[in-house]
């Protein structure tokens, strides 16, 4: 398809150190140039660039090499045609390639067409009449874009009913070369326009030639997308191309830090307010490519500007699985009351913009604390169903050296073991996104149909690999009762309650079982319990059904009788007397009641403030290089915790002995 002689002009036009230089920070050791290999991450420059032969070779980890085609094929994802091709283009060579294959249209020519279509467009925003462009006009206006924003970002409107087909005919481009560029389509024997009644928005390649188009819906209609875009053609692939990436791309790598938005409307407006490294996914979800391409500009900071919205939300989460496949750090703004970039500067300024993005957080860490919000953490059985959940999101994590850094931060989070943690996100399978499965079947991708992200009902692991069954919202496992040398007793267990039950950490356990122990107390002998009442407002309960219970049971007036004491507990809990009956009354050997009841509050106490430990030290983690005033204090909060932790070991430890 490509002669000799065309291959060679491009090698000969293209300076391998300039093309490398783009992407990787090259420096001189005699006549040859070394950096760091962009095809895998490494610290020791190890990849070589040999000007004098036109080679380049990692002598690391991938032992990649070749000529500048196999460098352009690696780092652009394309096929050897399409790197002389991408090659010629940058060169400006015009390459005669044999047409007698069954290829399609020569991209130059859909390019064209492309140009001439965005001309138009524009040209009818402009200077259009009629109902039509003023309706886009007026759309474009409303986001405070007036006529020298529509002008510097080309910005036009589609009229539609076959007028641009006509337009281009009359330019001599063909029927087919029109639908090779997604410009039109045939329609009952007839060619129609793609876009119809819509403000349109241009979408360039890299250097900053017109590829595609989204149109912004101006009246809405009956099953029509609010945003309709130019579908996957041999010039343009929405995975991999960027809107504005040839504008932000200077900036990005002057910068280190690349914004990226939901929307075009929100990626102008950034740009008018002088964030110029701003850039937008083009109907679809952020992928591995998008990000790939921005690491050409030597980013080391991706800020993911996703809306307040559950839609937002869902694309913050999407975007987790891609935090171990770059060098760059993730993070993550949610702009205040749910706005989006362009909402916000229609009444900010770029300073309260820029104190945004200063704030931004780890990507993990707003996916936790968003996610984590959403559940009812009040008892161990939820929180057994939220770490079946939040193990679904760390999935595509499983394989990842970062895995024990998030399970370590989620089994914090609920309360969990943390190897219990770890088993249950890799026995977790790594999901096609819903969005994504949307995708294929609208292309009709021709691959293995993988399972939707729809919400399903939350089912812990119960048994064997093929045994799940939902756990009740209320759910507390038999074995909290194992005390492992603690001074309750067990009680019994069975496999199934085991399976579940280990997925809580120790001190979650052996808390359940010491608050049913000393709830069973106060409802035999509340008179007993009564003068603990202020330490017991301090503690966190590890089930909020027993927290309601014992106040209920200690609101009763002195000298209430027992059965009176569990019927103001069941009113508040109608569980509370299956909840009662599992704690044993009897007085332990060498204790009387009174002893007891003591011993049974510290122990809360103490398995309360381990925990309370391991949330401070869990938000100091989160709270990384930060530091700050809150940093501070929940370091004070740790210490003075642990130093109650150490006096009430050492008081329980000496009752033991005795």
């Amino acid at each position: 398809m490509i002669s000799d002689e065309d291959k060679e002009r491009v090698r000969q036009a293209t300076d391998i150190v300039q093309l490398v230089g783009e992407t990787v920070e090259l420096r001189q050791r005699g006549r040859e140039f070394w950096g760091c290999c962009p095809f895998h991450h490494e610290k020791t420059p190890s990849f070589k660039v040999d000007p004098a032969t036109g080679l380049w070779h990692c002598f690391g980890a991938c032992s990649e090499g070749g000529d500048v085609f196999k460098y352009v094929m690696k780092r652009e994802n394309l096929s050897f045609p399409d790197s002389i091709r991408y090659l010629a283009d940058r060169a400006g060579i015009e390459l005669s390639e044999d047409k007698s294959g069954a290829r399609g249209p020569r991209k130059n020519r859909l390019i064209e067409a492309l140009t001439l279509a965005d001309d138009y467009y524009h040209t009818m925003l402009m200077r259009g009449r009629g109902e039509g462009p003023a309706a886009a006009r007026a759309y474009l206006a409303g986001r405070g874009f007036g006529s020298d924003v529509c002008r510097r970002w080309h910005l036009g409107y589609a009229p539609g009913r076959g007028s641009l087909v006509s337009y281009l005919r009359g330019k001599c481009y063909s029927p087919k070369e029109l639908i090779a560029a997604n410009l039109a389509v045939e329609r009952s024997g007839r060619l129609a326009d793609w876009f119809y009644d819509r403000a349109m928005f241009p979408i360039h390649d890299e250097q900053g030639r017109t590829i595609a188009f989204g149109g912004r819906i101006l009246r809405p209609a009956n099953n029509a997308p609010k945003y309709l875009n130019t579908r996957d053609t041999t010039i343009f692939n929405k995975g991999k191309h960027l809107f504005a990436y040839d504008r932000a791309k200077e900036t990005m790598a002057a910068t280190g830090t690349a914004i990226v938005c939901e929307g075009y409307t929100d990626v102008i407006a950034m740009h008018e307010a002088g964030f110029t490294n701003a850039v937008a996914a083009l109907g679809t979800a952020f992928r591995i490519d998008h990000i790939w391409l921005m690491e050409r500009q030597r980013v080391s900071r991706i800020i993911c500007m996703f809306d307040g919205d559950e839609a937002g939300q869902r694309a913050a989460e999407r975007a987790v699985q891609f935090i171990d496949k770059t060098s760059a750090s993730m993070v993550c703004v949610v702009l205040p009351n749910g706005q989006d970039p362009m909402e916000f500067l229609s009444s900010h300024d770029a300073a309260a913009m820029q104190a945004q993005l200063d704030a931004a957080v780890p990507l993990m860490d707003f996916v936790f604390t968003k996610r984590l919000a959403g559940y009812d953490l009040s008892a161990p059985g939820r929180r057994v169903k939220a770490l079946d959940e939040m193990a679904q999101l760390l999935a595509p994590l499983k394989n990842s050296v970062l895995l024990d850094e998030y399970a370590t931060q989620l089994a914090d989070a609920l309360g969990m073991d943390v190897a219990e943690t770890k088993r249950v996100i890799r026995e977790k399978p790594v999901k096609e996104s819903e969005p994504e499965a949307r995708e294929r079947r609208r292309e009709g991708a021709a691959r293995t149909t993988a399972p939707s992200m729809a919400p399903v009902a939350a089912a812990p692991y119960l048994g064997d690999e093929d045994d799940y069954a939902p756990v009740p919202d209320d759910y507390v496992p038999a074995d909290a009762y194992d005390g492992g040398g603690a001074p309750v007793a067990a009680a019994p267990t069975n496999a199934t309650s085991f399976s579940v039950s280990r997925m809580l950490s120790g001190d979650e356990r052996m808390q359940v079982a010491v608050e049913r122990e000393l709830l069973s107390m106060l409802a035999a002998m509340p008179d007993e319990v009564r003068p603990y009442a202020d330490r017991l407002a301090d503690v966190m309960w590890a089930d909020a059904r027993h927290e309601g219970m014992a106040w209920a049971m200690l609101a009763t007036p002195e000298g209430t009788a027992p059965a009176d004491v569990v019927a103001a507990a069941t009113a508040v809990e109608p569980d509370a007397p299956q909840i009662l009956s599992s704690g044993r009354v009897v007085s332990s050997p060498g204790m009387d009641a009174r002893e007891k009841v003591a011993f049974l509050v510290d122990s809360v106490e103490l398995y309360s403030c381990k925990r309370r430990v391991r949330e401070a030290k869990a938000r100091l983690r989160q709270a990384g290089d930060t530091g700050g005033e809150d940093a501070e204090a929940l370091f004070e909060q740790a210490t003075a915790l642990q130093k109650r932790i150490n006096a009430l070991t050492k008081k329980l430890s000496a009752v033991v002995e005795q």
